[in-house]
């Protein structure tokens, strides 16, 4: 027996689903566009200046050099933590003792927040006291302590290594995930035929888990362009602007030079950029994301 429900009645339970989802999200979207028009203080009154704050980002020198070092964190960090986390993946999948306690310690940097994550290695790259420096000296590799947050050469590697460090143990838990959802009948087969470990990975292995690199790709993209409490605790985004980022670039006009309107076109631009990337890897990927496994 259908049941009729009465689309006025179906409305009534979605609409505060839609008003929060509208307070929260479309809203603020809606505003920060409206505001990049506008010469907006918090005290006074405001102007419209219509397209002249994305005049100015076309000139800004600042602005392109944190979209730079941001498409560098992401396209060197994101790719090799992805590696990593598929290593490790493929190593702790295997039927090893104490592999449980493994999987734990690889995954344990990630719920660390990312203000004591930078606070820590704030700390372990010192060049007086940080760890980092003192190991290197104990093996000979140096005389005197490198300075990694104050050099404009090690700066932002820096703080990609310790995104990375953070952000591994996360990408081999949905790359544990994708590898448990392949059946061990595909590779007993192949194993029967005669393929070794790295003809297995390359053949089977690879193209049954691509969904779930491609996951881990998009999420690197996200933390790539909303990177802010680590690199801030760590760097502030110096020396100079070495390791300003496009949502510390943005943070800064707005909070500290109250250049609201000029932030909020920024982010205007930063969304753009973060949705013809997302697009493109979409693409590039033939549709992974959504894609569905097939195993006949």
């Amino acid at each position: 027996m259908k049941h009729k429900h009465p689309r006025g009645l179906i409305a009534l339970y979605l609409l505060p689903s839609i008003a929060v989802l509208f307070l929260y999200r479309w809203l603020p979207v809606m505003w920060n566009f409206f505001l990049s028009f506008q010469n907006w203080k918090p005290i006074g009154e405001n102007e419209w200046i219509g397209l002249k704050s994305y005049q100015t980002i076309i000139a800004d020198p600042v602005f392109w050099e944190s979209l730079e070092n941001t498409l560098i964190y992401f396209f060197i960090g994101t790719p090799i933590a992805i590696a990593l986390a598929l290593l490790l993946g493929l190593l702790v999948n295997e039927p090893i003792r104490g592999r449980n306690f493994y999987r734990t310690v690889i995954f344990l940097p990630y719920p660390i927040t990312p203000v004591a994550i930078g606070l820590i290695w704030k700390w372990m790259l010192n060049d007086r006291v940080g760890l980092v420096n003192h190991i290197l000296r104990s093996l000979g590799l140096i005389e005197n302590g490198i300075p990694f947050l104050q050099s404009f050469q090690f700066a932002l590697p820096s703080v990609i290594g310790t995104t990375i460090w953070q952000v591994v143990g996360y990408f081999m838990i949905l790359v544990l995930a994708g590898l448990q959802t392949i059946p061990t009948s595909l590779n007993d087969a192949a194993l029967i035929d005669g393929a070794g470990t790295i003809r297995r990975t390359w053949s089977i292995t690879l193209p049954l888990i691509k969904s779930t690199l491609f996951l881990c790709f998009i999420i690197g993209i996200i933390n790539s362009f909303t990177v802010f409490d680590m690199v801030y605790v760590m760097t502030n985004g110096g020396p100079g602007h070495a390791t300003e980022f496009l949502v510390t670039y943005i943070y800064r006009n707005a909070f500290e030079f109250s250049r609201l309107g000029y932030s909020a076109a920024m982010t205007v631009v930063m969304f753009i950029v973060l949705l013809a990337v997302t697009f493109l890897s979409n693409r590039l990927s033939g549709g992974e994301a959504g894609g569905g496994r097939n195993y006949e």
